[in-house]
């Protein structure tokens, strides 16, 4: 079995985009894409040359092949990738934006990835990785799936493996924000690093401030909190270190979605490569910078040779 630097699971759906700004129910022309967020951090990590593997469940259909079909090109290892011949692969309908945040309409329930159980855990495939990225979307779009993910965690945790954690909020997948909150932390709690938006943080912990936001999570025991400010960069906070790491400004921003998970991707990987952590988080904002100027969820990650030659292009003020 390949030995693989990261494993990550979740959903992936195929994605319709409009090709011109407008309401969705007036588009009569979509391009078809890949979205879900684990699937771009995988992608962004492949890009990086990192060996990135990704778990689930797609149906036995079109959508499904076409998923697998993007990974393959993509350099994502895909063996634990299952075919699921009773349940559909989920698909999206997204906007075309000239500012802002897209319209986005999910068709997912009851899709095969939230069919993800335990029982399709395979110990060998995760042991073969040093790291594991968890969102919390699997923990909103099933019992099972929720079950799968703790366990992954658990498994990975006591093989002395380390874990990180975008909470990605979901609301409307949750029967409550309480429970969105609770199971969020909980899962949260167990990373050894956390990767929230600000008004991701608030939510979650009540806190306004970063930094009183970080100190609620690494009260826990977390090693690292890195929460994400826009266009003002993120602050990181660990037990005896932290600060704000500047943005990278852009001439326009296209089309936000995927930011976040590009972040993740420029974190994971500069923690994984052992950079200090002013360098691991300038390399997230870059990442997330470049996302955001490009219509599609993942299309604008680089290459390392790219984003090398990007930060030094554009870096303000980190060293």
């Amino acid at each position: 079995m390949q030995q693989l630097d990261v494993i990550t699971f979740g959903e992936a759906m195929a994605m319709f985009m409009a090709n011109q700004p407008g309401s969705l129910h007036q588009i009569n022309q979509f391009t078809l894409e890949l979205a879900g967020a684990e699937t771009n951090v995988a992608i962004g990590l492949a890009r990086l040359g990192l060996r990135a593997g990704w778990v689930s469940k797609v149906g036995n259909d079109a959508f499904g092949r076409f998923i697998i079909e993007r990974l393959k090109n993509e350099n994502v290892n895909i063996e634990q990738v299952l075919i699921d011949e009773q349940h559909p692969t989920g698909f999206q309908l997204k906007s075309k934006v000239l500012e802002g945040d897209p319209e986005v309409q999910y068709f997912r329930k009851g899709s095969a990835a939230s069919h993800l159980q335990i029982t399709d855990f395979n110990k060998a495939y995760f042991q073969s990785a040093k790291h594991l990225h968890l969102t919390g979307i699997p923990l909103a779009i099933s019992e099972q799936a929720r079950a799968y993910a703790k366990h992954a965690l658990s498994f990975m945790k006591n093989n002395g493996r380390t874990v990180s954690f975008d909470p990605n909020l979901r609301p409307s997948l949750w029967a409550s924000k309480e429970e969105m909150v609770e199971q969020i932390n909980a899962v949260a709690f167990r990373a050894n690093y956390v990767l929230p938006g600000i008004t991701e943080g608030e939510i979650l912990t009540g806190y306004k401030k970063p930094r009183d936001i970080a100190s609620f999570y690494l009260e826990s025991g977390v090693e690292l909190v890195v929460i994400k400010l826009g266009e003002e960069g993120a602050f990181y906070k660990t037990a005896f270190d932290e600060g704000t790491v500047p943005g990278f400004k852009v001439k326009e921003v296209i089309d936000t979605v995927g930011a976040g998970d590009g972040f993740a991707v420029g974190v994971i990987s500069g923690l994984l490569e052992k950079l200090s952590i002013q360098e691991t988080v300038a390399r997230g904002n870059a990442i997330g910078s470049l996302a955001v100027q490009s219509p599609g969820d993942n299309d604008g990650y680089p290459t390392y040779y790219q984003l090398q030659k990007y930060i030094e292009e554009n870096l303000q003020g980190v060293k």
